[in-house]
């Protein structure tokens, strides 16, 4: 690590509360950091320069005065799908959009932990994409490499923290959309069991496949921001059982039964696992089979799942149209996702939902073999900025399939998945691998990406540092990309 890319996000607490360090000169190195890069890798959509600087010093009091909390005093990022008081949430769509009047539960929790937003990221239009550009901020690059998308639709989080813009970010998950660009710019991205994040003011965000999830370069940092962000608002639907994730990183997970799963699951079109991809997860097999761990090839039972996936996704995207407020500026893809949405929100819908306890109770009995499913997270490595960004409706739909066939099926389930850096291609790109468990598994594969991180050191490999562009990131929307 250079001293111009982020600390990680436990050591960073821990020099705050020892007094190493003031929030003030972490936020405004987090500032110049973001200022620096904005020009070349555009991850913000909002910089809160002056919220946040604010924060840093009523912190930095809190911490004289022997106040202490998990993150106080800490830069984060939150991705803009979540409302932050005093902010516009665009979530990817062009046009004036109106301030949020308070902040979303996981916001506000994780300003009671004590962490300083410093802003929000980038994020494709509604949230639909495994890249980051649209025509409301521009394009999203990736650190690895500035020509090819660090992927979606928590692109701008993965690209902030895999630059060390800032130690940690939360993103969303509602198709891999966490999973996905942690594996496209190496890092831990954790996508919880629903409910554990609060998505409020939004009971289910589409209809239930879509959570809040971490990004950092470290298991421990992704555990620590999981921990602090955790918790249900009074009116949330889904209530799991706690869990304490930062324990999880010290515990010895055991020796587990593991499912090797390289098929895809079933879709419309074909997906092929690309070989250099498929080399890098079978790498990480052989590691865990080297650690005690037996490893055999075994596809869970998903049947007819994507059946239970459509409706809850287009339903979704329809009611998100509904409210925009300047739908014309929309992309015809989103319009179109919309028109089906209005089709299968009716019957479809609730078909959907109900498959789901039947796919709880055939997918869950594969878990009496088997402790964790580990898959691709993708089955190719990064597409290049623009490959995705001008196609036709159908045309997105199955390049978005042959790219990313593997993490939409635990949106559905509802279940812990993890993704950990399995390496890169022979061209440099990152590509990573998915830990999958059962209901509420959060501890077990946390403490087992921990017991791999600590073989394989990949918190230690930095992408290139981007090249400067002289740039000012502009309150409420990016600056200029390259």
């Amino acid at each position: 690590m250079t001293p111009d890319r982020a600390a990680g996000l436990t050591a960073t607490a821990r020099a705050l509360a020892g007094g190493e360090i003031s929030s003030r000169a972490l936020v405004e190195r987090t500032l110049a950091r973001i200022e620096a890069s904005q020009g070349t890798l555009n991850a913000f959509r909002i910089v809160r320069a002056e919220a946040a600087l604010a924060e840093a010093d009523a912190a930095d009091r809190e911490l004289a005065a022997g106040g202490r909390a998990p993150l106080l005093g800490v830069p984060v990022a939150v991705k803009d799908d979540m409302d932050v008081a005093g902010e516009p949430t665009a979530f990817g769509c062009q046009g004036e959009h109106p301030v949020a009047a308070e902040d979303g539960e996981a916001v506000r929790r994780l300003r009671a932990a004590g962490a300083v937003i410093v802003g929000k990221t980038n994020t494709c239009e509604l949230g639909q994409w495994p890249f980051t550009e649209g025509p409301a901020f521009g394009a999203t690059r990736n650190p690895w490499s500035t020509g090819h998308t660090p992927g979606g639709s928590s692109g701008g989080s993965a690209a902030a923290v895999a630059a060390g813009l800032v130690p940690a970010a939360l993103g969303s998950d509602g198709a891999g959309s966490v999973r996905i660009p942690a594996s496209w710019t190496h890092l831990v991205g954790i996508k919880p069991q629903r409910g554990r994040v609060s998505t409020w003011p939004r009971g289910e965000s589409f209809h239930g496949i879509t959570v809040n999830g971490t990004l950092a370069r470290t298991v421990a940092d992704a555990a620590l921001l999981l921990d602090a962000a955790s918790g249900n608002h009074a009116h949330d639907p889904h209530r799991p059982p706690a869990v304490d994730a930062s324990a999880a990183v010290g515990r010895d997970p055991g020796r587990l039964r593991i499912a090797l799963s390289l098929r895809p699951p079933f879709t419309a079109v074909p997906a092929v696992l690309r070989p250099e991809v498929r080399d890098r997860v079978l790498e990480l097999a052989e590691v865990l089979a080297a650690s005690g761990h037996t490893v055999e090839e075994a596809d869970p039972p998903y049947g007819q799942i994507g059946l239970a996936f459509v409706p809850r996704a287009t339903a979704g995207i329809a009611e998100r149209v509904a409210e925009a407020p300047f739908p014309a500026l929309l992309d015809r893809r989103t319009r179109g996702a919309a028109r089906m949405g209005r089709l299968l929100g009716g019957f479809p819908l609730r078909a959907a939902r109900r498959a789901e306890a039947v796919l709880h109770r055939r997918i869950g009995g594969f878990f009496q073999k088997y402790d964790v499913v580990l898959t691709p997270t993708t089955a190719a490595p990064p597409p290049r900025i623009g490959a995705l960004l001008d196609l036709g409706g159908f045309a997105t739909d199955r390049a978005m399939i042959a790219a990313c066939p593997y993490a939409w099926t635990w949106n559905v389930l509802g279940w812990p998945g993890v993704n950990v850096p399995a390496g890169f291609t022979p061209g440099g790109l990152p590509v990573g691998a998915q830990l999958l468990g059962p209901a509420n598994s959060e501890p077990l594969l946390i403490s087992l990406a921990a017991r791999l991180e600590a073989q394989l050191r990949w918190h230690e490999k930095w992408p290139p540092e981007p090249v400067t562009v002289q740039s000012r990131a502009v309150r409420g929307r990016s600056a200029p990309t390259l």
